[in-house]
């Protein structure tokens, strides 16, 4: 987790979340303040917020394209799929390994000679 993260949640339970007696972290801002219903929720307010910085025309929409960044710098940074996967609650490793296709240096380690002359 990086350093301003913690702090950040901090002031968030301090000053920003709603009173409320349940124990989820975020909370709905509008009554009943509550955890979100599901997953859904959350893709619903990335995208809002994506479209309110111009953001558009990603191949991931919502949420996901934070949980695809994330994954993707991991991989840069050395992770293992293995630990991208259990950051991600990944099931299977099949859904992991849909992120190596973004780490190009690491893919062209893996490329076979041209048959013939190199091209």
């Amino acid at each position: 987790m990086p350093p301003d993260v913690g702090p950040t949640i901090v002031a968030y339970l301090r000053d920003g979340r709603p009173s409320s007696q349940c124990r989820r972290l975020f909370l709905r801002t509008l009554a009943p303040h509550v955890g979100f219903a599901s997953g859904c929720a959350i893709t619903m307010i990335a995208n809002v917020a994506l479209k309110r910085v111009g953001i558009s025309g990603c191949a991931h929409h919502g949420a996901h394209s934070f949980r695809h960044g994330l994954a993707t710098e991991l991989l840069r940074s050395g992770a293992t799929f293995s630990e991208i996967g259990q950051l991600l609650r990944h099931e299977s490793h099949d859904t992991t390994r849909i992120y190596a296709k973004v780490d190009i240096q690491a893919l062209r380690t893996l490329r076979l000679p041209w048959p013939g002359r190199v091209q």
